[in-house]
């Protein structure tokens, strides 16, 4: 019997069409089945005492809903010569010119850049994390200085369940994909995580701070990345 904390990364056995993780958990009383599309997996969570054999018969006995999961799925969205994608709420078009600048840059509607097209995804994706790290670190300072807290340090990273998290070091890390969602979104992130510096948990007096320093609009905010997180999760991605 499995009780084991960590995910084990199965790849399709001919039953499932795609690979699936399986993580134990303690606090688990049931199985969770759901699919993750940025990564092209299922990811599977069921109780620490049940058996990785049980856990991946019951996934296996769900292939309709699999099946349809699949279906519905949005195709992932690599960084190619030609895609558009969203920056800061407006859409812009990857462009490819072997005489451009390296280092992409934008003018008007177009993310433009040079060098060798084999090089492109790689330059446009460092162009993104450099120009987020810049622009929420700016947030960042402004939403410090109206709560009269100071971070340690701001990072980016790219969490696959997590836009944003504090430690209680007072470091800040936020996704860099921030950057593709509209200025109300990343914003809101920002606002909740410098909160967190007064704050660890989410009380009254955390939400109090988080909306004394966002100002009108956090739900709608809210709501906003609710309805675009996913989606965000596709851009600069190859199964």
């Amino acid at each position: 019997m499995s009780s084991i904390a960590r995910s084990d990364l199965l790849v399709p056995a001919g039953d499932l069409p795609v690979p699936i993780e399986i993580q134990p958990l303690r606090t688990a009383r049931r199985m969770r089945l759901r699919y993750d599309e940025a990564r092209g997996l299922l990811k599977l969570t069921c109780p620490a005492a049940m058996s990785r054999r049980r856990a991946l018969s019951w996934a296996i006995d769900q292939r309709d809903w699999i099946d349809e999961q699949l279906r519905r799925a949005e195709p992932l969205r690599p960084f190619v010569p030609g895609a558009a994608i969203p920056l800061c709420g407006e859409e812009v078009r990857l462009v490819w010119k072997a005489d451009a600048p390296r280092t992409p840059f934008r003018t008007g509607d177009e993310l433009r850049c040079g060098g060798t097209e084999a090089g492109f995804e790689r330059r446009i994706e460092g162009w993104l994390r450099r120009s987020a790290l810049e622009l929420m670190a700016a947030d960042v300072a402004h939403y410090a200085l109206k709560a009269g807290v100071t971070p340690r340090s701001v990072r980016i990273g790219d969490a696959g369940s997590r836009w944003g998290s504090c430690s209680s070091e007072r470091r800040i890390r936020l996704s860099w994909r921030l950057i593709l969602a509209p200025p109300e979104v990343r914003r809101y992130v920002v606002a909740h995580e410098v909160a967190h510096l007064r704050h660890l948990d989410h009380g009254s007096e955390f939400k109090r701070l988080e909306a004394s320093l966002f100002g009108p609009g956090l739900a709608e905010a809210k709501a906003e990345l609710r309805r675009v997180g996913a989606r965000l999760r596709l851009f600069g991605r190859r199964r």
